[in-house]
């Protein structure tokens, strides 16, 4: 295991401060906002934490506060519903007394029943794409010092671009992305940290999908970006340290605010994951059209 799937797995493991409350923390690294993969990682770990037996199939999020990374945050489970398949949780996340998130999650007991699904994709084998230092090694010359440490850092998710861009200097490409992603090591077996971290993952790029038909860099030059909502479906076990295909398509961007939508798909072809957001696109006032 990575030193960074390591400090992962270490923010993910709350504190049980009382029943139905837990605190997180955040990594110390001179971030201005909590990363929200890490609020609904930490999150969707409070809700299991109150739940027996049964697993997620989804929750839906919304960011209502930017987190701040030099505080914990307060994690309260609401027990809102212990039925016989289906049990519910509500989970509000504090900060300086205020609620900065919310989360609505919901478990089940497995049950037989139809199956079906889309195809996967197609797309070229994991191994013979660069990893994410290899595809940044470039890039990362021509970004601001701030921007090129954050770029040379180690990651906790070994991430796999089979849609090539720049993310510095973006030109306009279609609303689309496909790459494939894993922890950086190999997990325990608890399928609901595995929940978890694909959770923590599946916010990494999301954004960047919804930005690409309108040339807007990781940067962010002249925009205020942010995460609004978030929603995962989980259809299927899977391990969050095998391959995952992570197709992503962004239909809509209007009012301020991109659509974008996700499928994950097991290396052997099974679609596993569903996942919607939206996020803020705010162009600053006195930046350039």
């Amino acid at each position: 295991m990575t030193q960074a799937l390591d400090a992962l797995l270490g923010i993910l493991d709350l504190e049980e401060l009382e029943v139905n409350l837990f605190r997180g923390r955040s990594p110390q690294e001179g971030s201005q906002r909590v990363f929200g993969g890490q609020v609904l990682g930490q999150a969707l770990i409070a809700a299991g934490r109150t739940v027996e037996r049964d697993a997620a199939h989804s929750f839906h999020a919304y960011f209502l506060r930017p987190g701040d990374p030099t505080t914990p945050i307060l994690y309260q489970v609401d027990r809102t519903r212990d039925g016989k398949s289906f049990t519910t949780r509500r989970i509000i996340a504090i900060q300086h007394g205020r609620a900065i998130f919310h989360l609505e999650a919901s478990f089940q007991r497995h049950e037989p029943g139809p199956d079906h699904q889309d195809p996967m994709p197609e797309a070229p084998d994991p191994e013979s794409l660069p990893d994410f230092r290899e595809r940044m090694e470039r890039l990362a010359r021509k970004a601001p010092a701030e921007v090129r440490r954050w770029l040379e850092t180690d990651r906790p998710i070994d991430l796999r671009y089979v849609t090539q861009f720049d993310p510095i200097e973006p030109e306009k490409l279609p609303p689309r992305q496909l790459l494939w992603m894993r922890a950086d090591g190999r997990l325990p077996d608890s399928r609901l940290l595995h929940q978890c971290v694909v959770a923590y993952a599946s916010d990494l790029t999301l954004l960047d999908t919804a930005a690409l038909p309108h040339g807007i860099s990781w940067i962010g030059r002249g925009w205020q970006i942010a995460s609004l909502d978030h929603a995962i479906w989980f259809h299927r076990d899977f391990r969050a340290d095998e391959w995952l295909l992570y197709e992503q398509q962004s239909p809509v961007a209007a009012g301020a605010r991109g659509f974008t939508t996700g499928r994950l798909f097991a290396r052997g072809g099974a679609l596993v994951v569903s996942v919607v957001q939206e996020g803020l696109f705010r162009r600053l006032e006195g930046s350039l059209p």
